[in-house]
């Protein structure tokens, strides 16, 4: 998008913007595209020969949780995409397991307040399940979700009831930081994030990654806060022709450039960050649920000939990848 834009004239972008805009969902499919094409170039071999194979499946599938969501509008979905932390209590006290939660609290509960560190930890269970009965096609869709529910976990406001800034008048923040930002600046972004590790402990490490998440809602709403003091309110959001201010097909208020640029500098690289760590994570419990399976040998699952003919893309990619850099998921050309 960012590319895009550059070459429009400067009294034309902002309706470019407006345009583009309501196609974002969740991290964006920007986002999800991107941490886990990247995921599949920082696993080891072979895990990684197999999953390159399938590649392009598991970029284009990490978007499909959202799609279950909005368009389907499968109610089950929904809380999968979050935990709203201050409604279960003090943090220390939180059930780890999905069966303690469960005991501890009702499923309409459960099911308004979000599920997502419980979710991730199933998903965990059934994709080892799949890798150590080698079924195919299962590991890969099981693969692909996966981590689409981990990048929501690296995305603070995933984990705060004020999942939109809506306790103080700051609506339209969540799809500015998750969405509207990697559009514009994922170009820059540095995706080498190295070579996946095992984890020892799932329940401990996905509540850690909720956790520190959480700790940067606060920050990232009030930068947001501070900064519309300084602005005046037709410059940061966009409005049509009638004024009002332009919204998404989520209903979600749209910003100026100008404004998602000043956003961007005063967040210092947050959103890279997370979503670097979305791309390790990802890729760290792929590798855990390989492992945990057993290390199946998994090459039999393919033609040979597949196989061979992915060992030139794969070895450019990585070149790639080692740069920091992924080929555009749309085009395939090179950034």
């Amino acid at each position: 998008m960012k590319r895009i834009i550059s070459l429009i004239p400067r009294r034309f972008k902002i309706f470019a913007f407006i345009l583009l805009a309501p196609i974002l969902i969740s991290w964006g499919m920007y986002g999800h595209e991107h941490i886990n094409r990247a995921a599949v170039l920082a696993l080891p071999s072979p895990l990684q020969t197999f999953f390159f194979n399938h590649i392009d499946f598991i970029t284009q599938e990490s978007t499909v949780p959202d799609l279950r969501k909005y368009t389907l509008e499968d109610k089950s979905e929904r809380p999968r995409h979050y935990i709203d932390l201050e409604n279960y209590g003090k943090l220390d006290s939180l059930p780890h397991s999905f069966a303690e939660a469960k005991r501890k609290f009702d499923e309409k509960f459960l099911q308004r307040n979000g599920i997502l560190p419980w979710y991730i930890q199933s998903m965990m269970d059934k994709l080892t399940k799949a890798f150590k009965e080698k079924r195919k096609t299962e590991i890969l869709f099981l693969a692909a979700d996966l981590g689409h529910y981990i990048g929501d976990a690296h995305m603070p406001l995933h984990t705060s009831v004020n999942h939109d800034g809506q306790a103080a008048n700051q609506e339209g923040i969540h799809s500015l930081w998750e969405a509207h930002l990697p559009e514009l600046y994922g170009e820059t972004y540095n995706f080498y994030v190295g070579q996946a590790k095992y984890i020892d402990d799932i329940e401990k490490e996905t509540w850690r990654i909720v956790k520190e998440s959480n700790s940067l809602a606060d920050t990232l709403l009030l930068i947001d806060k501070e900064l519309r003091i300084q602005f005046p309110t037709d410059k940061i959001f966009l409005t049509d022709k009638e004024g009002k201010i332009a919204i998404n097909k989520f209903d979600s208020p749209i910003h100026t450039l100008d404004y998602a640029q000043k956003y961007n500098q005063k967040l210092k690289g947050m959103v890279e960050k997370q979503m670097r760590l979305a791309i390790l994570a990802t890729a760290n419990y792929w590798y855990t649920a390989w492992v945990n399976a057993g290390k199946p040998d998994l090459s039999d699952l393919d033609p040979a000939e597949q196989t061979a003919r992915n060992k030139s893309n794969l070895k450019r990619e990585l070149n790639l990848y080692r740069q920091g850099r992924l080929v555009d998921v749309k085009t395939e050309k090179e950034f």
